[in-house]
């Protein structure tokens, strides 16, 4: 009646969803992450060209493919930082669920792509795809929605479910053998149950169970064994591909000899790969290295400030454990490249070729600057 006598009332206009994002979203980040994006098209534009020789295809055949999942990788995370935070926690639960399946199925379908272990699964159709990529975001996203569903700090339900599913993943990335991607999966667990407010004396404890583990495995698996023993032993084979990346590195000096001048990528199998930054350095010598270096450190800095002011605490869990996860990927990337760590494969985020790093990453970042926009009353600091 009221509305008949007196008209609809004047609600204030909806406000636009792009025009909020863009107000909302944190630019830095962005604008760090697609700068990235394109000097690692750069490096593969000029790291790729050997490999294509080698496997007999044009010398552009894995520059197209990389443009796909640049555009791909960009897409998805302009897709996914206009989603709100529960929207995020849908679709990163959606995609651990999916990603976990195929790493169950792996010991069935997998394929090694020539690398010794059976990492990859290829869908009928469609290009192979490595799961465990796809699994870390996913993971991430879960494990804090779990460990904080109940909001409590000590006795929630989820930490122990989040510890046996990190267990149970560990141990199966072990047995491709994948140990890389294990002590990932269990440090970004760490860092969430950390930030979530776990006891020093259970983090204590857990810590003396990961090194145990990792003696354990030093005991048992020779192939691990002679990586970590090689690296202790400091004697550095020229002719392996840590030694190669080691020389390429030397021989790039301060500002390097120029894009497509270097040589390393002729005879280093994974230049183009997890050993790209051998050849960044080469060709863009210490100083490219570093700027990049500083790129990668700075979207995790820009990051955590950001979330130190968050005052819900999934928002504030789930995005410290994308953005250590991003920044532990591209450390352990460049300390086997320039041998500060046991030789391992690990491609560095953004840069390195590849279509499941690609899309995984940007799926992490897109989650990330989903959780980092700024939100009416989300800010801790205005809180108190």
């Amino acid at each position: 009646m009221t509305v008949m006598m007196h008209g609809a009332p004047n609600l204030p206009p909806l406000d636009p969803v792009l025009p909020r994002w863009w107000r909302t979203i944190d630019k830095w980040i962005l604008a760090t992450t697609l700068l990235l994006i394109a000097i690692g098209l750069l490096a593969v534009i000029s790291t790729t060209p050997p490999e294509a020789m080698d496997n007999g295809v044009s010398l552009d055949f894995y520059i197209r493919k990389q443009v796909v999942f640049a555009l791909i990788s960009i897409a998805l995370i302009l897709a996914l930082s206009v989603l709100s935070p529960d929207d995020a926690r849908r679709v990163g639960t959606i995609v651990f669920l999916f990603s976990l399946v195929c790493l169950m199925l792996l010991p069935i379908f997998g394929i090694t792509q020539g690398k010794g272990a059976a990492r990859w699964l290829s869908l009928p159709g469609l290009m192979s795809f490595q799961p465990s990529e796809f699994l870390k975001p996913g993971f991430v996203v879960a494990c804090a929605w779990l460990m904080t569903a109940k909001g409590g700090v000590y006795r929630s339900p989820g930490v122990l479910i989040t510890f046996v599913l990190t267990v149970l993943i560990a141990l199966t990335l072990v047995l491709q053998p994948d140990y890389g991607q294990a002590s990932m999966i269990i440090f970004a667990w760490g860092v969430i149950y950390f930030v979530k407010g776990a006891p020093i004396r259970i983090l204590t404890i857990l810590g003396a169970l990961t090194t145990l583990a990792g003696f354990l495995a030093f005991r048992i698996d020779s192939h691990f064994r002679g990586r970590v023993s090689s690296f202790l032993d400091g004697a550095v084979d020229p002719f392996s591909q840590v030694g190669k990346a080691i020389i390429a590195i030397h021989e790039g000096w301060l500002f390097g000899k120029g894009i497509g001048k270097g040589s390393v990528k002729m005879n280093l199998p994974d230049g183009h790969t997890d050993f790209v930054m051998a050849a960044i350095a080469e060709e863009f010598g210490l100083v490219g290295a570093l700027f990049i270096l500083s790129l990668f450190g700075f979207i995790v800095i820009r990051a955590l400030i950001l979330l130190c002011r968050e005052q819900d605490i999934f928002i504030r869990t789930a995005g410290t454990g994308l953005a250590a996860l991003f920044g532990i990927q591209a450390f352990i990337n460049i300390g086997v490249t320039s041998n500060g760590l046991p030789a391992k494969g690990m491609t560095l985020p953004f840069i390195s070729y590849g279509g499941s790093s690609l899309v995984a990453v940007g799926i992490g970042i897109g989650l990330l600057l989903a959780f980092t926009r700024r939100r009416p009353g989300g800010d801790l600091g205005k809180l108190a």
